[in-house]
């Protein structure tokens, strides 16, 4: 036998688009530019924080990719909470303006899995996957 819940969950929360940082990250991006002025220009944007971070994971500096991470994952933190997020619930992969949390919690918990940090890995996996479970499958696993 199966039960359902009947307490609903918090409600998915989407963070906004930022449509100024979005264009000057695809802009560096499809230039092959240095992807670090547009996280200077724009601090509070994620995706940048977590494209440096992957970037760096890529390059084999882990230790960098874990403090461009760690960055973009608190800066997403505060983002969400202005959006109404409770510290629980979904941020959907699907809504594109979330992706920078997920991204930046997915580079922060690879990071921390290549400098030995696992119980800071372990709790990034957990919160990944009660986050979004579509961010979980498709990004890279640790």
């Amino acid at each position: 036998m199966t039960f359902e819940n009947l307490l609903p969950g918090p409600p998915p929360t989407s963070l906004p688009d930022d449509v100024a940082a979005r264009t000057a990250l695809e802009s560096a991006l499809a230039g092959g530019a240095d992807v670090r002025p547009v996280a200077a220009a724009h601090p509070a944007y994620s995706l940048a924080w977590a494209v440096l971070a992957e970037q760096a994971l890529d390059a084999g500096d882990p230790v960098t990719a874990y403090a461009f991470a760690r960055t973009g994952y608190h800066r997403a933190l505060d983002a969400l909470r202005r959006s109404g997020w409770r510290g629980h619930g979904p941020v959907p992969w699907e809504h594109e303006p979330n992706r920078g949390f997920l991204r930046a919690l997915a580079a922060l918990g690879r990071a921390a899995a290549a400098i030995g940090e696992e119980p800071e890995a372990e709790r990034c996996r957990e919160f990944l996957r009660d986050s979004s479970a579509a961010a979980a499958s498709e990004l890279p696993a640790w």
